[in-house]
Protein backbone atom coordinates (compact mmCIF):
# COMPACT_ATOMS: atom_id res chain seq x y z
CA UNK A 1 0.00 0.00 0.00
CA UNK A 2 1.04 3.60 -0.46
CA UNK A 3 -0.40 6.61 1.33
CA UNK A 4 0.47 10.23 2.06
CA UNK A 5 0.32 12.31 5.21
CA UNK A 6 1.51 15.71 6.41
CA UNK A 7 2.63 14.30 9.78
CA UNK A 8 5.03 11.56 10.81
CA UNK A 9 2.97 8.35 10.98
CA UNK A 10 3.10 5.61 13.57
CA UNK A 11 5.61 2.89 12.68
CA UNK A 12 2.79 0.33 12.57
CA UNK A 13 0.34 2.44 10.59
CA UNK A 14 0.21 -0.29 7.96
CA UNK A 15 -0.41 -3.08 10.48
CA UNK A 16 0.79 -4.45 13.80
CA UNK A 17 3.19 -6.92 12.19
CA UNK A 18 4.68 -4.52 9.62
CA UNK A 19 6.71 -1.34 9.66
CA UNK A 20 5.80 1.70 7.58
CA UNK A 21 8.55 3.29 5.47
CA UNK A 22 8.16 7.06 5.37
CA UNK A 23 9.68 8.99 2.48
CA UNK A 24 9.40 12.68 3.26
CA UNK A 25 9.66 15.46 0.71
CA UNK A 26 12.41 17.10 2.81
CA UNK A 27 14.27 16.43 6.04
CA UNK A 28 15.88 18.65 8.65
CA UNK A 29 19.51 18.78 9.73
CA UNK A 30 20.86 20.89 12.57
CA UNK A 31 21.55 23.75 10.19
CA UNK A 32 19.29 23.41 7.16
CA UNK A 33 16.41 21.74 5.41
CA UNK A 34 17.62 19.01 3.04
CA UNK A 35 15.82 18.12 -0.18
CA UNK A 36 15.10 14.39 -0.41
CA UNK A 37 14.68 14.56 -4.18
CA UNK A 38 18.36 14.78 -5.03
CA UNK A 39 19.99 16.88 -7.71
CA UNK A 40 21.11 13.61 -9.31
CA UNK A 41 17.49 12.40 -9.40
CA UNK A 42 16.31 15.66 -10.96
CA UNK A 43 19.07 15.37 -13.55
CA UNK A 44 17.95 11.85 -14.54
CA UNK A 45 14.41 13.07 -15.18
CA UNK A 46 15.60 16.08 -17.12
CA UNK A 47 17.91 13.94 -19.27
CA UNK A 48 15.03 11.63 -20.15
CA UNK A 49 12.24 14.16 -20.67
CA UNK A 50 14.24 17.21 -21.75
CA UNK A 51 16.89 15.75 -24.08
CA UNK A 52 19.48 18.25 -25.26
CA UNK A 53 18.14 20.55 -22.55
CA UNK A 54 16.18 22.47 -25.13
CA UNK A 55 14.02 25.10 -23.51
CA UNK A 56 11.00 23.18 -22.26
CA UNK A 57 7.51 24.67 -22.10
CA UNK A 58 7.33 23.48 -18.52
CA UNK A 59 10.50 22.70 -16.62
CA UNK A 60 10.51 19.59 -14.42
CA UNK A 61 10.81 20.37 -10.72
CA UNK A 62 11.51 18.28 -7.63
CA UNK A 63 7.94 18.76 -6.40
CA UNK A 64 6.67 17.46 -9.73
CA UNK A 65 8.93 14.39 -9.43
CA UNK A 66 7.53 13.75 -5.94
CA UNK A 67 4.00 13.80 -7.37
CA UNK A 68 5.03 11.69 -10.38
CA UNK A 69 6.36 8.95 -8.11
CA UNK A 70 3.18 8.99 -6.02
CA UNK A 71 1.15 8.62 -9.20
CA UNK A 72 3.23 5.72 -10.52
CA UNK A 73 2.94 3.86 -7.20
CA UNK A 74 -0.86 3.91 -7.65
CA UNK A 75 -0.75 2.66 -11.24
CA UNK A 76 -2.72 -0.65 -11.28
CA UNK A 77 -0.76 -1.94 -14.29
CA UNK A 78 2.57 -1.30 -12.53
CA UNK A 79 1.31 -2.84 -9.27
CA UNK A 80 0.08 -5.98 -11.02
CA UNK A 81 3.11 -6.41 -13.26
CA UNK A 82 5.64 -6.03 -10.44
CA UNK A 83 3.54 -7.47 -7.60
CA UNK A 84 6.16 -10.04 -6.58
CA UNK A 85 9.04 -7.54 -6.77
CA UNK A 86 7.16 -5.03 -4.64
CA UNK A 87 6.82 -7.64 -1.89
CA UNK A 88 10.58 -8.13 -1.72
CA UNK A 89 12.36 -4.94 -2.71
CA UNK A 90 12.14 -1.17 -2.86
CA UNK A 91 10.04 0.18 -5.78
CA UNK A 92 11.83 1.11 -8.96
CA UNK A 93 10.28 4.01 -10.84
CA UNK A 94 9.81 3.76 -14.63
CA UNK A 95 9.81 6.66 -17.08
CA UNK A 96 6.31 6.82 -18.57
CA UNK A 97 5.63 8.55 -21.87
CA UNK A 98 3.96 11.71 -20.55
CA UNK A 99 5.61 12.94 -17.36
CA UNK A 100 3.17 15.75 -16.67
CA UNK A 101 0.07 13.59 -17.00
CA UNK A 102 1.41 11.22 -14.33
CA UNK A 103 2.64 14.06 -12.14
CA UNK A 104 -0.84 15.58 -12.38
CA UNK A 105 -2.49 12.32 -11.36
CA UNK A 106 -0.05 11.98 -8.48
CA UNK A 107 -0.74 15.50 -7.24
CA UNK A 108 -4.50 14.93 -7.47
CA UNK A 109 -4.20 11.69 -5.50
CA UNK A 110 -1.98 13.29 -2.87
CA UNK A 111 -4.44 16.15 -2.41
CA UNK A 112 -7.25 13.63 -1.93
CA UNK A 113 -5.34 11.44 0.51
CA UNK A 114 -3.82 14.24 2.58
CA UNK A 115 -6.97 16.36 2.56
CA UNK A 116 -9.52 13.57 3.02
CA UNK A 117 -11.15 15.42 5.93
CA UNK A 118 -11.94 18.39 3.69
CA UNK A 119 -13.34 16.71 0.58
CA UNK A 120 -17.07 16.90 -0.06
CA UNK A 121 -18.84 14.01 1.69
CA UNK A 122 -20.67 11.53 -0.53
CA UNK A 123 -24.46 11.82 -0.42
CA UNK A 124 -25.24 8.60 1.40
CA UNK A 125 -28.71 7.61 2.55
CA UNK A 126 -28.84 7.90 6.34
CA UNK A 127 -31.50 5.67 7.93
CA UNK A 128 -32.29 5.73 11.65
CA UNK A 129 -34.60 3.56 13.71
CA UNK A 130 -34.98 3.41 17.47
CA UNK A 131 -33.36 0.49 19.28
CA UNK A 132 -36.09 -0.18 21.86
CA UNK A 133 -33.90 -2.48 23.95
CA UNK A 134 -31.17 0.17 24.27
CA UNK A 135 -33.75 2.85 24.97
CA UNK A 136 -35.41 0.88 27.75
CA UNK A 137 -32.11 -0.08 29.37
CA UNK A 138 -30.68 3.43 29.06
CA UNK A 139 -27.63 2.20 27.14
CA UNK A 140 -26.06 3.22 23.85
CA UNK A 141 -27.12 1.41 20.67
CA UNK A 142 -25.17 -1.78 19.96
CA UNK A 143 -22.03 -1.03 17.94
CA UNK A 144 -21.93 -2.97 14.64
CA UNK A 145 -19.59 -1.20 12.17
CA UNK A 146 -20.14 -3.83 9.50
CA UNK A 147 -19.88 -3.46 5.74
CA UNK A 148 -22.35 -5.07 3.35
CA UNK A 149 -20.73 -4.76 -0.06
CA UNK A 150 -23.51 -6.49 -1.98
CA UNK A 151 -26.14 -3.99 -0.92
CA UNK A 152 -23.78 -0.99 -0.68
CA UNK A 153 -24.53 -0.44 2.99
CA UNK A 154 -22.69 0.09 6.25
CA UNK A 155 -24.37 -0.92 9.50
CA UNK A 156 -23.10 1.69 11.96
CA UNK A 157 -24.96 0.47 15.03
CA UNK A 158 -28.32 -1.03 15.95
CA UNK A 159 -30.02 2.27 15.07
CA UNK A 160 -28.17 3.71 12.06
CA UNK A 161 -27.47 2.45 8.53
CA UNK A 162 -25.65 4.21 5.69
CA UNK A 163 -26.76 3.17 2.20
CA UNK A 164 -26.00 4.13 -1.39
CA UNK A 165 -22.27 3.40 -1.29
CA UNK A 166 -21.03 2.98 -4.90
CA UNK A 167 -19.56 -0.42 -5.78
CA UNK A 168 -16.26 1.17 -6.85
CA UNK A 169 -15.77 2.66 -3.38
CA UNK A 170 -14.86 -0.81 -2.08
CA UNK A 171 -12.13 -1.18 -4.70
CA UNK A 172 -9.77 1.39 -3.14
CA UNK A 173 -7.69 -0.66 -0.75
CA UNK A 174 -5.15 0.11 1.94
CA UNK A 175 -3.32 -3.20 2.12
CA UNK A 176 -5.79 -6.09 1.85
CA UNK A 177 -8.85 -4.11 2.98
CA UNK A 178 -10.84 -1.31 1.45
CA UNK A 179 -10.34 2.12 3.00
CA UNK A 180 -13.93 2.02 4.27
CA UNK A 181 -13.42 -1.35 5.98
CA UNK A 182 -10.15 -0.08 7.45
CA UNK A 183 -12.02 2.81 9.09
CA UNK A 184 -14.71 0.48 10.44
CA UNK A 185 -12.09 -1.76 12.02
CA UNK A 186 -10.20 1.13 13.61
CA UNK A 187 -13.26 2.47 15.43
CA UNK A 188 -14.57 -0.80 16.85
CA UNK A 189 -14.60 -1.23 20.62
CA UNK A 190 -11.98 -3.81 21.58
CA UNK A 191 -11.56 -5.07 25.11
CA UNK A 192 -7.86 -5.25 26.14
CA UNK A 193 -6.70 -8.69 27.29
CA UNK A 194 -4.53 -7.31 30.09
CA UNK A 195 -6.75 -6.83 33.18
CA UNK A 196 -4.84 -3.78 34.45
CA UNK A 197 -5.04 -1.99 31.12
CA UNK A 198 -8.66 -3.02 30.81
CA UNK A 199 -9.48 -1.59 34.24
CA UNK A 200 -7.54 1.68 34.07
CA UNK A 201 -7.26 2.64 30.43
CA UNK A 202 -10.19 1.09 28.56
CA UNK A 203 -12.04 4.40 28.20
CA UNK A 204 -12.83 4.38 24.46
CA UNK A 205 -16.54 4.33 23.62
CA UNK A 206 -17.73 4.43 20.03
CA UNK A 207 -20.76 6.50 21.04
CA UNK A 208 -18.40 9.43 21.74
CA UNK A 209 -17.18 9.38 18.10
CA UNK A 210 -20.31 8.20 16.33
CA UNK A 211 -21.10 11.39 14.37
CA UNK A 212 -17.44 11.92 13.52
CA UNK A 213 -17.19 8.39 12.09
CA UNK A 214 -20.38 8.78 10.04
CA UNK A 215 -18.98 11.98 8.51
CA UNK A 216 -15.59 10.35 7.94
CA UNK A 217 -17.17 7.40 6.12
CA UNK A 218 -19.00 9.76 3.77
CA UNK A 219 -15.79 11.64 2.97
CA UNK A 220 -13.78 8.41 2.60
CA UNK A 221 -16.39 7.25 0.09
CA UNK A 222 -15.65 10.31 -2.03
CA UNK A 223 -11.89 9.75 -1.74
CA UNK A 224 -12.26 6.07 -2.65
CA UNK A 225 -14.42 6.70 -5.71
CA UNK A 226 -12.09 9.43 -6.99
CA UNK A 227 -8.98 7.31 -6.39
CA UNK A 228 -10.50 4.41 -8.34
CA UNK A 229 -11.46 6.81 -11.15
CA UNK A 230 -7.88 8.06 -11.47
CA UNK A 231 -6.47 4.51 -11.30
CA UNK A 232 -8.78 3.47 -14.13
CA UNK A 233 -7.60 6.44 -16.20
CA UNK A 234 -4.03 5.23 -15.61
CA UNK A 235 -4.96 1.75 -16.84
CA UNK A 236 -6.68 3.08 -19.94
CA UNK A 237 -3.69 5.31 -20.78
CA UNK A 238 -1.48 2.24 -21.21
CA UNK A 239 -3.71 0.28 -23.58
Amino acid sequence: MVWSTTSWPDLHLVGAAAGAICLSRTRESQTARIDNVTDWGLDQFKKHYEPGRAKAKRSITKDAIFHYVYGVLHDPVYREKYAQNLKREFPRIPFYADFWVWAGWGQELMNLHVGYENVAPAKLKHTDRTDENAKQSGTSPKVLLKADRETGRILVDSETTLAGIPAEAWEYKLGNRSALEWILDQYKEKKPKDPTIREKFNTYRFADYREKVIDLLARATTVSVETVRIAEAMRQAQR
